[in-house]
């Protein structure tokens, strides 16, 4: 039955992995939208401790024994992130000095990545090692492909594929990574006692929408690499 409403696609003019991803980049944006939206929510809603993002990060690497890793504030509008090169935790404007639930959450959500560099996570450390070819990849390949076409030179448009894929990589090694960096904040957020039970489980929702963002992307991301690929079968 797929196979056959396949040939029928086709047969209308009708590419059946092109209109998946123009579905799939709604579905981004559905995401994007939906993590604005859900951290809004929960950023009206201040912490029963009082903690602010940079204050539960402090604490939860006072915990762990971190001392080697510095909490700083950077400018932006959920911009934080873990830069393992400097050992520094960056977290936003929203989230520095909030007491939300929300900031706090995304805070030890970071503090997260912290501990999976001090513990030699696995997935971490191989995404770290092909950041390097996957930045290649994001703005080399597809320019590649497009002048394999433009040549009618499909080695090149091989390549180009190929180095495409590495982006692509990237991006579903990080589910994993992003996945368990949420798991260890909202553990330490309860264990540490700096959210309670209830404030936990609305610090969850809001990394649950973030986490959905990285798994839209990288659905997007394999969808275009297979719809690269099938197109180039075809032109063979």
């Amino acid at each position: 039955m797929y196979y056959g409403m396949g040939r029928m696609g086709y047969g209308l003019g009708i590419d059946p992995m092109y209109i998946l991803t123009i579905i799939m980049a709604i579905v981004c944006m559905i995401a994007s939208a939906r993590v604005s939206s859900v951290y809004k929510k929960y950023n009206r809603i201040r912490s029963m401790s009082g903690m602010t993002g940079a204050m539960a990060a402090m604490e939860i690497l006072r915990r762990n024994g971190i001392t080697d890793v510095a909490v700083q504030h950077v400018p932006g509008n959920l911009t934080d992130h873990y830069d393992p090169r400097t050992k520094t935790v960056n977290l936003s404007d929203a989230t520095y000095g909030s007491n939300s639930v929300a900031a706090v959450g995304v805070a030890a959500h970071e503090c997260g990545h912290v501990l999976q560099h001090h513990t030699g996570y696995v997935p971490l450390q191989i995404r770290s090692t092909i950041l390097p070819a996957a930045n290649i990849g994001s703005k080399a390949g597809i320019p590649i492909i497009i002048l394999g076409l433009f040549l009618s030179f499909s080695p090149l448009i091989t390549i180009g594929i190929w180095v495409f894929s590495l982006a692509v990589l990237f991006q579903v090694v990080t589910l994993p990574v992003e996945f368990n960096a949420s798991h260890r904040a909202l553990v330490m957020l309860e264990d540490y006692g700096i959210l309670g039970p209830e404030e936990v489980d609305s610090s969850r929702k809001v990394l649950s929408a973030a986490a959905m963002t990285y798994v839209a992307s990288a659905a997007s991301a394999v969808v275009q690499l297979l719809r690269l690929v099938l197109l180039n079968n075809r032109r063979r």
